[in-house]
């Protein structure tokens, strides 16, 4: 019996991917983390049918996006390119590896659309059937591990995006202290940054600016 490990040459989605967390590590990063009162969000179907957690989350982030354009930006060795739509990713774990298509222009969608482009593209990215566009122009990436039940955990940068957003578990919390105590269904999310493009301050209004969406009434 031979104690040599078995040699798995990375090819094709796996050789790319292996390329391209190696440009994220060599980001200066920082993370910043917001908890969020899930409870509209868990009303999403009574909005909309069709329509997931997921998609809800993918629209109050181009709300955000929106109001702290700063964010929306791709980061080169000496410059910064400023997006005026928000073209959103959303990875996916398929067959092949990790890949993150994107929704395009979301916030000219209403949740609907949303619902109907991500159903699509997340089935397409789990039959290896994405084509070159649904995977390239993101200028934004959303990674949800919540629904595998990790409560929280920092995501690496989809280079050139200047940040990407790490949705944990919704759990239930006790809060309100001893005068308004109540049980809430509360998710962590973490924002991780690329410092030669956003600062500390700019990030943290980014994440007010999504919690407040995220815990608005949908539809409002």
């Amino acid at each position: 019996m031979s104690d040599d490990g078995i040699v798995v040459p990375l090819t094709g989605i796996h050789r790319s991917a292996a390329k391209h967390m190696v440009r994220a590590w060599q980001s200066p990063v920082f993370h910043l983390n917001i908890d969020v009162d899930m409870t509209e969000l868990t009303r999403v179907k009574q909005e909309e049918p069709s329509a997931t957690v997921t998609d809800a989350i993918v629209a109050a982030v181009a709300r955000a996006l929106g109001e702290v354009p700063e964010v929306n930006v791709h980061v080169g060795d000496e410059e910064l390119t400023r997006f005026a739509k928000a073209n959103i990713g959303i990875a996916v774990a398929s067959p092949k590896g990790l890949v993150v298509p994107v929704i395009h222009d979301v916030a000219s969608k209403s949740l609907s659309e949303i619902a109907t482009a991500r159903a699509d593209i997340v089935s397409r990215a789990r039959e290896g059937a994405l084509a070159r566009p649904d995977i390239t122009g993101g200028t934004f990436t959303i990674s949800n591990l919540g629904m595998m039940g990790i409560t929280r955990f920092d995501a690496i940068l989809n280079v050139p995006q200047a940040a990407i957003l790490a949705v944990g578990a919704t759990e239930q919390r006790f809060v309100g202290g001893p005068e308004n105590p109540r049980w809430r269904p509360i998710a962590e999310f973490t924002l991780t940054c690329d410092h030669r493009a956003l600062d500390g301050a700019t990030g943290a209004r980014f994440l007010g600016a999504l919690k407040t969406a995220l815990e608005a009434p949908l539809g409002v």
